[in-house]
């Protein structure tokens, strides 16, 4: 397990990531709040009713419960996560009516095909150790007509860019281009394929056709 994936499986981390962990450094990366992401989050999932949402590598929760608040009647929210001490701070500070959480791989992912109505995954697809494989679980588990969306790391095409890259290999973060997600969507038959770059974070959403 290398050093990104360690830190995220302390639970020091787990007791400090929600409040002040994670805001500080993505605020960082891309200029933007928690509360402009959770808002994005809503608005390209299209969470309106009673929808089935998947929130994979879900942390501590913080993502999971505010997606249930904007679920009705049999909506629910499932947060996945691998990390032990994550999910137990998820179960203490952010269950609810509509919101439950399971550890598991997201490599493998215990669902059938076409489980979830939106599938999303905010900030943890640079950590687990293969993110194109975790992509492609996030598909297949995603009904059709569903919504996908998720936020992760993001490099220019230059000099500067391949050396950052090669910075963050060293404790197990990965940075990816501007094509990698845009073009797995693609192939994999998903439509309104919409990408937005923040500094060093990239935003791609899309519909299962």
């Amino acid at each position: 397990m290398n050093l990104a994936r360690k830190t995220m499986n302390a639970p020091a981390l787990a007791a400090v990531y929600e409040h002040a962990w994670r805001p500080t450094l993505f605020y960082l990366a891309s200029g933007r709040t928690t509360g402009d992401d959770r808002r994005d989050a809503v608005d390209t999932l299209r969470l309106d009713g009673e929808q089935k949402v998947l929130d994979l590598a879900c942390g501590p929760g913080n993502f999971t419960r505010h997606l249930s608040d904007h679920l009705t009647g049999d909506g629910y929210v499932t947060g996945l996560d691998y990390s032990e001490p994550m999910l137990a701070k998820a179960a203490a500070d952010n269950s609810g009516p509509r919101v439950g959480y399971v550890r598991g791989d997201a490599r493998t992912l215990p669902f059938a095909d076409g489980t979830f109505d939106a599938v999303c995954c905010f900030g943890a697809l640079y950590l687990i150790p293969d993110p194109i494989t975790a992509t492609r679980e996030m598909i297949r588990v995603l009904a059709p007509g569903g919504r996908i969306a998720i936020t992760t790391s993001y490099r220019d095409d230059n000099l500067f860019g391949r050396a950052t890259t090669l910075a963050a290999s060293i404790s197990g973060l990965r940075l990816f281009d501007r094509d990698t997600f845009p073009r797995l969507f693609a192939e994999s038959g998903l439509t309104e394929i919409h990408q937005r770059v923040h500094r060093f974070m990239q935003y791609v959403d899309a519909t299962k056709a």
